[in-house]
Formats: structure tokens, C-alpha cells, sequence
């Protein structure tokens, strides 16, 4: 699978394993903390999670499935932005590296932004860095209005990226592109069943002898910079999203994408979920 660079050089595979939703079932816990390992055999080792998925059910759903794994994957979390004081966000840090059965984060994002200044935030990440609680940290659901100027030390942006939010490929996406600051796209299969049942992706899949889901996956990993974070909740959804690196799309399939899911012309307001 294709790599890109993360975190000061560390080359990860531009897919990853989202986990929203993931641990608020006890009946699906088995199942999921599975999916998950079978992710990280299959080279899927960004791992997305937040403080908030589940009041914190994912987090301790992440630190089983990564126990006595724990240096093989790049662990990814949030911060309420209510929590994001300077004293806050370290005291946030500490509950989730607890869940999570860690001693420390790869990353630690703001997951939107809130009251608090962010300079103060920045202060908060700061002393967890020199702590050793997190490795670097960065921001998610942040516009390029919000980005300008970038503050020292941002690792990255997460923002919903699909095919039917394309707002980003206005502004933000070449932004960041141009800053080298790498883009965590989530839900990158859309919300609900809508986006996978439209009959190019179903066309578009038979061609390449692949499913719906797997095109539009491919789709969103085209562009450098970019790695998605797909939910992993079953071995199916592992393998397909496994699969979906190695499907490259041509001109021609992009044209026809590009036709019926249309490229923004101005700039739109930031998707959020």
C-alpha cells in the first residue's frame, strides 16, 4: 500500500482505521477489538479515536485491541474543546492515555474548535510534548481561515473528506498540501448507505472487479498528503479497506466521478459531522 509521510518523516499508510461508534455495543465488542488487530497485521496502523467516541468506550476499546502492540501502531486521539484549557487539556490527556492502556499519544488533536484560545491549547499540547505524554499534535474540523497563520508545531488537520463533501478542494486541501501538513480525512465513505449506493461507484466497481466502497476509498486516497480513516468494525470492512489501496483510478474514471459528484467552483462552508 502507498505511504506518506507523518509526524516529522514517519511514513504511514495513507489508510488508517477510524473508530467512531466502535465500543458502545458490549455485543459487537469482540468483533470490532478483532477488526482492529486484523487492521494492524494488515499494515493499517494509524489508529483514530477520540475522548469523546463513546465517552471514552473507544478509547478503552483502542488499548485492548493494542495491547502488547502498542509500538507497532500510530495512536491518534481528541480533546474535547471544552476540556482544551492549558490545565485541561493535560488532565484530558492523562484520562485517555488511562483508557487506552498508553503511556503516551502519537498524536493529540483539538476536535473542533471552542472558547478557549487556542494559543492557550497550544500551551496545554506543549507541555505534554515536553512531557513525553504526546509525540505531536494538531487540529481537526478547522477551516483555512482558521489555519492562517498555522501555529508552530501543527502536525495536522482532520476534516470530513468524500466524495459528497468536496468542499475542501477549494482552499484547504491545496493549503495544505503546499505546507506539507498532512490531511486526516474522515468518513471518507460518506454517513449512511446514500454515497455507496450511486450507480457510477457500483459501475465504476465492476469495472475494477472491486465493490462501491473500495472506489470510493481509492478515490480520496488519490491525491498526496492525504491519509483516510475508514471505520474498521468487522474483518470484511478490514479487507476491503485493505483492497482499496491497491485500486488506482485513471483519468477517465476521475472524469466520470468528477461529472457526478461536481468540484466546488467557490469557496463553502466546513463540513462537519
Amino acid at each position: 500500500m502507498r505511504e506518506t509521510d507523518f509526524l516529522n518523516g514517519v511514513r504511514v499508510p495513507v489508510i488508517g482505521q477510524g473508530t467512531w461508534h466502535l465500543g458502545e455495543d458490549p455485543a459487537k465488542r469482540k468483533t470490532e477489538v478483532a477488526a482492529l488487530g486484523a487492521g494492524i497485521d494488515a499494515g493499517l496502523t494509524v489508529i483514530d479515536t477520540a475522548e469523546m467516541y463513546g465517552d471514552g468506550a473507544s478509547e478503552e476499546l483502542v488499548g485492548e485491541a493494542i495491547r502488547g502492540r502498542r509500538d507497532e501502531v500510530v495512536l491518534v486521539s481528541k480533546v474535547y474543546p471544552h476540556n482544551a484549557s492549558r490545565s485541561g487539556v493535560v488532565a484530558a490527556c492523562e484520562r485517555s492515555l488511562r483508557r487506552l492502556g498508553t503511556d503516551r499519544l502519537d498524536v493529540y488533536l483539538l476536535h473542533w474548535s471552542g472558547s478557549i484560545p487556542l494559543s492557550e491549547t497550544v500551551d496545554g499540547f506543549e507541555h505534554l510534548r515536553a512531557a513525553g505524554k504526546i509525540r505531536s499534535w494538531g487540529l481537526s474540523n478547522f477551516d483555512l481561515d482558521d489555519l492562517e497563520p498555522v501555529p508552530e508545531g501543527c502536525a495536522t488537520n482532520q476534516v470530513l473528506y468524500n466524495l459528497g463533501s468536496r468542499g475542501i478542494e477549494f482552499d484547504l486541501l491545496l493549503w495544505q498540501q503546499h505546507q506539507r501538513m498532512p490531511l486526516m480525512a474522515y468518513s471518507p465513505l460518506g454517513q449512511g448507505p446514500s454515497l455507496l449506493e450511486h450507480p457510477l461507484l457500483a459501475e465504476l466497481g465492476k469495472w475494477h472487479g472491486v465493490t462501491a466502497a473500495q472506489i470510493a476509498l481509492a478515490w480520496v486516497i488519490r491525491q498526496p498528503g492525504i491519509i483516510a480513516i475508514p471505520k474498521a468494525s468487522s474483518l470484511e470492512h478490514v479487507r476491503q479497506n485493505v483492497g482499496a489501496g491497491a485500486v488506482v483510478l485513471d483519468a477517465e474514471d476521475c472524469l466520470a466521478l468528477d461529472n457526478a459528484f461536481p468540484v466546488p467552483r467557490g469557496k463553502q462552508p466546513l463540513d462537519i459531522l
